[in-house]
C-alpha cells in the first residue's frame, strides 16, 4: 500500500471506524474517472442501491405515520447529491480523492457531484468488502444526526402542493397560475408567472428558467403571505 492509500486507510479508520480487508477496493472507491486506473463509477452504482436500502429502512421505521410519497421525499432529502456532498465534506473525503490533473487544478475535490459519487462508491466498496451489515453500520455512522433529525415530510412537498393542501384544508378554491411574460433567447428563457387565490387581490409573482419553476416560486411566495400572522 502506497503512502496515499496508507493515509486514506488511516482517515477511514479514524472517521468511520472501518478498515478494508481488500485495500484495492478503497483505492478504486476514491478514484475519479479523470484519473488513471479503475474508476469508482461501478462502485458508485452499487453504493447508490445499498444507500437507498439503508435509508429506506430507516425512514420506514422512523416515520410510521407517513405514506409512500412522504417516505420517498424523506429518503430523497437524505440521498440527494447536495446532502451526500455535505456528508463527504464533513468526513473529509475530498482530501483523499484520486483525480486527474485537470480536475485537481479546477478544484474537483470540492465539486459536489464528485464528492457525492465518491461517498456512494465508498459505501459500495464496503458492501463488497464485508457485506450489508458492515455497509449499513458505516452508512448510519456517516449520516449521523441527519437520520435522527428527520424533517417534517410535509415541508418537503413542493410549494404548489403545499399551497393547494393549505387552501383545500380551509375549503378555499384552488390557485390559478397565469403566464405574465417570457423573455430572453430561446435557449435561455426566463418565465414570469403570477399566482392568484380567491381573497387575495395582489397575487404573487414567480420567475424561473421554466414555467414549472416559476409557478413553484410564485406558490412559495403566496403560501408565505397566506401563512403570515394577521393582526386583529
Amino acid at each position: 500500500m502506497n503512502d496515499t492509500m496508507t493515509r486514506a486507510a488511516a482517515w477511514l479508520q479514524d472517521t468511520l471506524d472501518y478498515t478494508f480487508r481488500d485495500a484495492g477496493l478503497l483505492e478504486q472507491a476514491l478514484t475519479h474517472r479523470s484519473a488513471a486506473g479503475h474508476s469508482n463509477e461501478r462502485l458508485e452504482f452499487l453504493g447508490d442501491a445499498v444507500l437507498d436500502l439503508v435509508v429506506s429502512e430507516h425512514v420506514f421505521r422512523a416515520a410510521p405515520g407517513s405514506d409512500e410519497g412522504d417516505l420517498s421525499r424523506l429518503r430523497a432529502s437524505l440521498v440527494k447529491d447536495r446532502s451526500l456532498a455535505g456528508i463527504a465534506s464533513d468526513l473529509g473525503i475530498g482530501e483523499h480523492l484520486i483525480l486527474g490533473s485537470g480536475e485537481r487544478k479546477t478544484g474537483g475535490h470540492r465539486r459536489e457531484s464528485i464528492l457525492a459519487d465518491a461517498v456512494e462508491a465508498l459505501f459500495g466498496a464496503i458492501y463488497l468488502d464485508a457485506g450489508f451489515a458492515a455497509a449499513r453500520d458505516v452508512i448510519v455512522a456517516a449520516l449521523g444526526n441527519r437520520l435522527e433529525n428527520l424533517p417534517d415530510p410535509r415541508e418537503l412537498r413542493d410549494p404548489k402542493t403545499r399551497l393547494q393542501e393549505w387552501l383545500q384544508s380551509r375549503g378555499r378554491a384552488l390557485p390559478e397560475y397565469e403566464m405574465v411574460n417570457v423573455s430572453g433567447k430561446a435557449h435561455r428563457q426566463v418565465f414570469d408567472v403570477e399566482c392568484r387565490v380567491d381573497g387575495d387581490d395582489a397575487g404573487a409573482r414567480g420567475t424561473g428558467s421554466s414555467r414549472r419553476a416559476a409557478e413553484q416560486q410564485a406558490a412559495r411566495t403566496m403560501l408565505a403571505r397566506l401563512q403570515e400572522p394577521r393582526g386583529e
